[in-house]
């Protein structure tokens, strides 16, 4: 997979990775990551076209 950045709201910090999954949820794509420094998840969002390529 593709590494991808995310932000972490809880920890207030940012982190990549490439362990992640795509999700679809009332029409939208997010890429979801568990948290470096907690067992809460971090959500990114992802354009259709961003989903499909990572799919």
């Amino acid at each position: 997979m593709k590494e991808l950045e995310f932000y972490d709201v809880k920890s207030k910090s940012k982190f990549k990775t490439e362990k992640y999954e795509i999700r679809e949820k009332k029409g939208r794509y997010f890429a979801v990551a568990k948290s470096e420094s907690g067992p809460h998840e971090c959500w990114r969002i992802l354009s259709e076209k961003q989903a499909k390529e990572l799919m």
